[in-house]
């Protein structure tokens, strides 16, 4: 498998960073030396068997991949129309896609001399996979999370407090996860020397967006062989969809296939209380314009001055307002669709995906369900759907109960 991992990651940005007019690295000067010497030492990676060989094997034995790809015939059969399978990501050890592109980064910072990791987190899936790589390697490990997310995603915080981590509650802004990722940034700057920052999704300057999509498309290169011994040689998904924060679940999914015009790809932005004027949703494609953010250029929620908005969601690791790069490009060239669901329609498909698969998925996924759940009766039985399952759902079980009216506690 080394070797198809050497193989299938030599197209990517141009060598400023760019998709068209997104990506690129605004950064400070005290950063760009890092981010210089962080870019080297990948593109030397990117070519060296041992390193691939070491991901191949961590992924295997210690993440738990390939992770299944599940035929949901009860889902299939309630929504009568497309056959619907189901990338069960959420069982990765941590239970979420991000270890995929944590222990590459973790790696990356071993080969670097680095002995202190800073992340931020969101939703704490993150975090937790951070901490976890972390403490496996006796590497010391900080996180930043936004106070309010540190209150509604209590268990993952003391997940990440139990592997040995530090979590830093970030109290500016609305305490969500652009507020997380200001500080860990913040905190780079000042220690330069020894810290290694894990960015969590395909956003940020160059060369993350493209490096953390790279260890994240183990996720569609596995879809491509897994549908094919199932539904037959040859056999692609007609549809693939994913939930989009900031993007990484979603490229890990959607690169494998941009070259096969037959693929439709989907992603689903959270859209909140709805798109619309008073900007309640985390839906930057949907509602938001270009501009610069975390050291990218990309699609932002912003007011007329440029000045990033707070945009709100019920899921923690879709409550940012922007999105990665590459997605921007896919949107403007048309070769992706973006599409968004509300809280209240994510709150039904969590439901929905309990009761008929007995799975509890993350509220992150359970957005893209809910876009299965409205485009799947229309077409047709042979049409196959691919969605990606990204996490799993103890972590929000408050958040959903205080939703849904009802105290857990009794």
């Amino acid at each position: 498998m080394a070797d198809d991992l050497i193989n299938s990651f030599m197209t990517g940005p141009d060598e400023n960073g760019r998709f068209g007019i997104f990506g690129g690295r605004f950064v400070s000067e005290t950063l760009m030396p890092l981010i210089l010497a962080l870019e080297k030492e990948y593109e030397k990676a990117k070519t060296d068997a041992s390193f691939w060989a070491q991901m191949d094997d961590l992924w295997t034995h210690y993440v738990g991949r390939p992770s299944p790809l599940y035929f949901a015939p009860r889902l299939t059969e309630e929504l009568g129309g497309a056959k619907i399978y189901l990338k069960r990501d959420e069982l990765n050890h941590t239970g979420a896609h991000k270890i995929n592109n944590v222990l590459g980064q973790i790696l990356l910072a071993r080969r670097m001399g680095k002995t202190r990791i800073i992340a931020e987190t969101g939703a704490g899936q993150h975090g937790v996979a951070t901490a976890t790589v972390c403490a496996k390697f006796g590497l010391k490990c900080v996180v930043y999370m936004g106070a309010t997310d540190v209150e509604r995603q209590a268990p993952n915080v003391f997940r990440m407090r139990l592997l040995g981590a530090e979590v830093v509650p970030v109290k500016s802004g609305r305490g969500t996860l652009k507020d997380a990722m200001n500080d860990a940034l913040r905190d780079w700057v000042t220690n330069v020397r020894d810290t290694f920052y894990c960015i969590g999704t395909v956003a940020g300057p160059h060369p993350y967006p493209a490096m953390v999509r790279d260890f994240q498309s183990v996720i569609g290169k596995e879809v491509r062989w897994q549908l094919a011994e199932q539904e037959g040689e040859g056999r692609l998904p007609d549809t693939v969809i994913a939930a989009i924060g900031g993007g990484s679940n979603a490229m890990g999914l959607f690169y494998p296939f941009l070259d096969d015009p037959s693929v439709r790809i989907i992603g689903v932005e959270a859209g909140g209380h709805g798109v619309d004027e008073k900007m309640e949703h985390c839906a930057s494609l949907t509602g938001g314009r270009p501009g610069v953010l975390h050291g990218n250029r990309t699609y932002l929620l912003q007011d007329d001055d440029g000045q990033i908005l707070e945009g709100h969601s019920i899921s923690a690791g879709l409550d940012y307002p922007g999105i990665g790069p590459e997605h921007s490009w896919l949107h403007d060239i048309g070769r992706a669709e973006y599409v968004s669901i509300t809280d209240k329609e994510a709150l039904e498909a969590f439901k929905v995906s309990c009761r008929l698969e007995g799975i509890i998925p993350a509220l992150e996924p359970s957005h893209a369900l809910a876009h299965v759940m409205k485009i799947a009766p229309e077409l047709p039985r042979e049409h196959i759907i691919v969605m990606n399952m990204c996490g799993r759902g103890d972590k929000d079980i408050f958040t959903v109960a205080k939703h849904l009216g009802v105290d857990i506690a009794t």
